[in-house]
């Protein structure tokens, strides 16, 4: 699709997980541009060559954004920082405010849209099917954490750890959905995330354009990722992760 390089326009970045997403959308959240691949763990080869060709086959020249949006994690050590230094240089850069989003939170709302509308935990409002945000209800996100433990994210609590050998509990009404976790998930689960993360790009542009209509963007020296591989030396406590914050 041709484009007009004259419009304004917020440029999305993700590399929480093993697929990087890159999308561009108008300042009022409609996603106008999209691309993705499987980086595995060179997202430092392949993020910024990436980005530059992306804006040039979206005919979007850079003094033509408003505003970046990056995807905050849970993710992997390496795919984090690089996406998000790589956001916060092209901000600065730019003189842009940035908004960082909660990969989590914007997976989990993706699965809702591609949720059926009579799935348990999922409502129809307007014709779109959105998640739930009732205790008990709607989708719930299992990331990898190394080679055995998972993680557990559910919408608007903080991530828990599931040591190696421990499944999800899942409350009346939730339904798992699992990303880059073939073989250590059930297939309907991945087959979920998949069909989710198709989702990814819309809904970080969709919420990182809220949050930069409404004034909400953060410091570049306080976005900060969060880790699913952690660090060495950074333990987990109590059933929750002991999230690693980028030293700077």
């Amino acid at each position: 699709m041709s484009h007009d390089g004259r419009r304004q326009a917020i440029l999305a970045i993700d590399t929480a997980t093993t697929r990087v997403i890159i999308a561009s959308g108008s300042p009022d959240g409609e996603i106008d541009g999209l691309t993705t691949w499987t980086a595995g763990y060179r997202h430092g080869e392949t993020l910024l060559p990436s980005i530059a060709r992306f804006l040039g086959e979206q005919n979007l020249r850079r003094s033509r954004l408003t505003g970046i949006v990056v995807g905050t994690g849970p993710g992997a050590f390496t795919g984090l920082r690089v996406g998000i230094a790589t956001a916060k240089g092209l901000a600065h850069g730019l003189g842009l405010p940035i908004a960082g989003i909660s990969t989590g939170e914007a997976i989990l709302a993706a699965a809702a849209a591609s949720a059926d509308a009579d799935r348990p935990g999922s409502d129809t409002v307007g014709g779109s099917t959105r998640a739930a945000t009732s205790p008990g209800g709607g989708p719930v996100l299992l990331l990898p954490a190394g080679p055995s433990d998972r993680v557990l994210v559910r919408h608007g609590a903080a991530p828990l750890l599931l040591p190696g050998g421990t499944e999800p509990e899942l409350a009346p009404g939730e339904w798992l959905v699992a990303i880059d976790l073939e073989g250590r998930a059930p297939a309907e689960a991945a087959a979920r995330g998949e069909r989710a993360r198709q989702g990814l790009g819309h809904a970080l542009i969709r919420m990182g354009a809220e949050r930069l209509r409404d004034g909400a963007g953060d410091d570049l020296a306080g976005l900060v990722p969060e880790y699913v591989t952690l660090p060495r030396g950074v333990a987990a406590q109590r059933g929750e992760v002991a999230w690693s914050r980028d030293p700077r």
